[in-house]
């Protein structure tokens, strides 16, 4: 296997999650490949020499993996957790649809334009898609389901669970 991406066969790369880029086949991570992980998603924006100093390992070097997780495709992009009712966005939910079956593609990317969308997930159970919501209130919350969501063709119904707490779990560090 040839070391870089534009030099692999079709069938040694992996269609990445974020829309048919092409990845090469995962790398296993070793314990300091894990160890930039867990820093990274503390702290996004820690410097490269911090987390060379603190993996002991050359700046260089912490250079070279950092690129290579993002290239491999394990970091998928840097940025801010949001505090998402001081952001004006105090009304989430989740939403459960059953829809039409193999039309999973299409009506993800039918989610992925609704304004507040925040994460999707296809699932297994007694319902197809998980949708996680964030608006400004209750009646845009109603107008994303009633008008937004019910207008897709191939969603065949929703149930929506309004969250009253939440928490994002920060990485053990």
């Amino acid at each position: 296997m040839v070391g870089r991406r534009g030099d692999m066969a079709p069938e040694q790369m992996a269609e990445g999650a974020e829309g048919g880029v092409p990845l090469p086949p995962p790398r296993p991570l070793d314990a300091i490949d894990q160890d930039i992980l867990q820093m990274l998603q503390a702290d996004g924006r820690a410097s490269i020499r911090s987390v060379a100093e603190r993996v002991h390992v050359s700046r260089a070097n912490a250079y070279a993996r950092i690129n290579r997780l993002v290239e491999d495709g394990v970091i998928r992009g840097f940025g801010a957790r949001v505090n998402h009712e001081r952001a004006g966005q105090g009304t989430s939910a989740y939403i459960t649809l059953k829809i039409v079956q193999n039309s999973w593609r299409t009506v993800r990317e039918q989610l992925r334009q609704l304004p507040g969308a925040s994460h999707i997930a296809l699932v297994g159970g007694d319902f197809d898609v998980l949708l996680l919501v964030h608006t400004p209130d209750n009646r845009s919350l109603r107008e994303l389901v009633l008008t937004r969501l019910q207008a897709i063709p191939e969603v065949l119904s929703t149930r929506t669970l309004l969250v009253f707490e939440e928490e994002d779990l920060e990485p053990q560090g």
